[in-house]
């Protein structure tokens, strides 16, 4: 349903909820304050740049939004990449990977692929989440100390010896303020719930900084005085080799944002008892992500913290993140310059209270105790994030995952061969493949089951099996009723197979085959190439086929059995 949430709600709104709206859109929009500039800041552009994107992007994903509560904006997610473009492409191409990332999320949404996201393994979300939280915490310890370093390296190894020989230029004024700031932030939101304690943080830190004359360096200091107005849109310089370029880091963006974002959806219906339309979230977050980069801003998406003190502060529908947006422009029109006031290092330890939250070390460690090759997924998405690049590092736990995938799929797919009796009880049938006693086979039969999905991966499997098939066996019954699905190299598998029983002059039989897969060979033309009077419903009826076709008399199914035939199949 392509609806914007905000349609729906409209239609009972009341003063009641709009009273509730207002109340949380203000406190949502003074935590996002400091974040959005946080947020920026760490990204390598200005602090405008954050806030911008907190405005106009907060603004169109809860405008057009499949969530009632959903706060949207710059999250902690975006910083390694963003980071990364600016550093080779400069903001132009940041614009542009931007704008490629939403025209992708725009299309999955219009393309119903909102509820495919599930299906991204837990160990590569937390293996980049993790990675994302180690490089954002390593890029925060030069303003956390008032270390005096004149470019910080992008990358994580680099950094290490930098800090190692820049340790003893640590300012003390600095350090005093980042813990104060840490404290507050950490202690003092346990107490007080209805004001943010990284608001409370922001606003102490800068007062003690201001009032005792502190030698900390602030936003002023360092970027200028803040913009008290939206700049005018501008269009980037475009080319193909940058369309090229960006490609991969634009997709990276947009796999984050609807991750993050649909992740955030659920955590909010799960506190409100509500359920999201995730295709609209995804249109949403894509629209943010077209218009915003003209402005200025960089990737956005739903952001879980936000959303969450959205919640709890009352926030009903997706009036309330219009409002949060609403207060962020306010505050950029009327407070702009005593926001340039802030010190750097409390903004740092948001930071890295943002980075110990997203770490989730908990669940990193749960699932270092997992199978082999989850954990292999988890360490390997982990150390390429932080090693390396976060597009590489999802590309290649994907792909992992996906081998891996296929690799358990094959395991439980195998083929066995039955050739005694078989039982009438469906019970044992359940029990092995060879279980199954009471009836005789006829001799010159063979009988074979495939038990799993018969894919390119179990392909090798079946063909192995099969090889010891000899010559002189007259009719060999395939039995298919534990495949619930095949692909194309299963059907060039038994087509392969067909032609080889057609030249030793053995007669295949299939046995109990289900509809994807019945469908999934006759549009292929295998079952036309076996005959209609070979593919039987259960094993009866294919060993009464197997006699007529050897000129053996037919054995009769009683009604007592025809409930044993159908589990057979």
């Amino acid at each position: 349903m392509l609806v914007p949430k905000l349609v729906t709600t409209l239609k009972t709104y009341n003063k009641t909820l709009f009273f509730s709206d207002v109340s949380s859109g203000i406190i949502v929009g003074i935590v996002a304050l400091p974040l959005a500039i946080a947020f920026g800041i760490a990204s390598g552009v200005s602090p405008n740049n954050g806030l911008i994107t907190a405005v106009i992007a907060g603004f169109i994903i809860s405008a057009l939004g499949g969530s009632r509560v959903q706060i949207g904006g710059p999250t902690g997610a975006f910083i390694v990449i963003v980071y990364g473009i600016v550093q080779k492409y400069g903001m132009d191409g940041l614009m542009i990977a931007t704008i490629m990332a939403g025209v992708m999320l725009v299309l999955m949404g219009f393309m119903k692929l909102g509820t495919l996201i599930k299906f991204i393994p837990l160990p590569i979300i937390t293996g980049f989440t993790s990675g994302i939280a180690l490089i954002i915490f390593t890029t925060q310890i030069k303003d956390l100390l008032g270390l005096k370093i004149a470019e910080l390296p992008s990358e994580f190894l680099a950094k290490i010896p930098v800090y190692t020989s820049s340790i003893s230029s640590f300012n003390i004024d600095t350090i005093i303020v980042s813990v104060i700031s840490l404290c507050i932030i950490i202690f003092l939101g346990r107490f007080i719930k209805k004001i943010p304690s990284t608001f409370i943080a922001l606003i102490l830190g800068t007062l003690i900084v201001y009032f005792f004359g502190l030698n900390v360096e602030t936003i002023s200091s360092r970027f200028g005085e803040l913009s008290s107005s939206i700049p005018a849109p501008r269009i980037p310089v475009i080319t193909f080799d940058t369309i090229y370029n960006l490609a991969g880091p634009a997709f990276t963006i947009a796999i984050l944002g609807a991750i993050e974002s649909l992740l955030s959806a659920v955590v909010a219906d799960g506190m409100i008892g509500g359920r999201h339309r995730s295709n609209m979230e995804l249109i949403a977050n894509g629209a943010a992500n077209i218009i915003t980069p003209f402005f200025g801003g960089i990737p956005a998406t739903g952001a879980i913290a936000r959303t969450v003190t959205n919640i709890r502060n009352g926030g009903k529908t997706p009036v309330a993140g219009m409002i949060h947006a609403v207060v962020l422009l306010l505050i950029m029109l009327f407070f702009g310059q005593y926001a340039g006031m802030i010190p750097l290092c409390v903004l740092a330890s948001i930071l890295v209270v943002v980075a110990y939250n997203m770490s989730e070390w908990r669940e990193f460690k749960a699932q270092l105790k997992m199978p082999k090759s989850d954990v292999i997924v988890l360490l390997t998405t982990f150390f390429l994030t932080v090693i390396f690049d976060l597009t590489i590092a999802i590309e290649v736990g994907m792909v992992l995952s996906a081998m891996l995938f296929m690799k358990r799929m094959a395991e439980v797919t195998n083929v066995g061969v039955i050739n005694r009796e078989f039982d009438e009880s469906g019970e044992a049938d359940d029990t092995g493949v060879n279980s199954i006693q009471g009836k005789n086979i006829p001799k010159g039969v063979i009988i074979y089951e495939i038990n799993g999905p018969f894919f390119f991966g179990a392909a090798s499997k079946f063909k192995e099996a099969i090889r010891i098939v000899g010559k002189t066996t007259k009719v060999l019954i395939l039995r298919l009723r534990n495949v619930p699905a095949i692909d194309s190299t299963g059907i060039a598998t038994l087509e392969d197979f067909c032609y080889d029983c057609k030249k030793n002059s053995t007669v295949l039989i299939l046995s109990g085959i289900h509809a994807q897969p019945m469908f999934a060979s006759e549009r292929a033309g295998l079952l036309e190439k076996i005959g209609d009077d070979n593919i039987r419903g259960n094993i009866d009826d294919a060993l009464n086929r197997a006699r007529e076709i050897l000129g053996l008399p037919r054995e009769e199914v009683t009604a007592e059995k025809e409930s044993s035939v159908e589990k057979q199949g």
